[in-house]
């Protein structure tokens, strides 16, 4: 995503390291920057985590306490879509917007049904999926972002996993067990996603910043 400008300061040899050629020209890479990347893998492990950990548990002990893994879980993404870099900020808005329509309606799901049972009931009248959907849909929109800019297998197989899973139960196609093992796999996909992430450049995660100023000049001037 982004490229050495291999540039140095006027009338020495010394190169900035951290100077990049963007698009619409050179930018760096600052310390905040680097804060927000850090910040965005681990609040994505955290999601993985404990997304994996609450279906682990319903698993081996039954959904009866795995929605206590919900709350950490949506945390989590709430957080990397706080920190995540994405060019277009109407599809960020519209992620974050999915984010707490989910997180609203998971809420809504417990005042009505309790704690306890508003996973099994998910599970026995698909129909409530639609309130907890969103919350899903953002995070595959998470999950695209990652394989659209690095291409990872397992950013693909999220985004296309959680979906039809949703689906699949929503249109009562799909066996529980089979949604279980759906999404199973896509919580595992999403550990193994934020754990490969520790070892990329932080420049990457960032992207072209030079796109980014690009647009937030475009809509100060429509604004105008």
């Amino acid at each position: 995503m982004t490229g050495n400008a291999q540039s140095f300061n006027p009338g020495t040899n010394t190169m900035k390291e951290n100077e990049f050629e963007g698009v619409y020209g050179r930018y760096s890479i600052t310390r905040n920057d680097e804060l927000e990347v850090q910040r965005y893998r681990l609040a994505l492990l955290l999601c993985g985590v404990t997304f994996s950990a609450g279906l682990g548990q319903w698993l081996v002990l039954g959904p009866t306490w795995a929605w206590v893994w919900l709350l950490p879980m949506a945390i989590g993404l709430g957080l990397a879509l706080q920190w995540i870099h994405i060019y277009l900020r109407p599809l960020h808005q519209a992620l974050q917007l999915l984010w707490a329509l989910g997180c609203l309606g998971a809420v809504l799901i417990a005042l009505r049904v309790g704690t306890d049972t508003m996973l099994s009931t998910i599970n026995a009248e698909p129909a409530w999926t639609w309130a907890i959907g969103p919350l899903f849909a953002a995070l595959t929109g998470v999950g695209f972002k990652e394989f659209f800019c690095f291409g990872r297998p397992e950013a693909i197989g999220l985004t296309l996993l959680i979906p039809t899973a949703l689906l699949g139960h929503l249109s009562g196609l799909m066996g529980g067990e089979v949604v279980m093992a759906l999404l199973t796999s896509a919580a595992l996909l999403l550990l193994v996603l934020a754990l490969r992430k520790f070892g990329m450049d932080a420049a990457a995660d960032v992207g072209d910043k030079s796109v980014f100023d690009y647009l937030s000049n475009q809509q100060a001037s429509e604004a105008l």
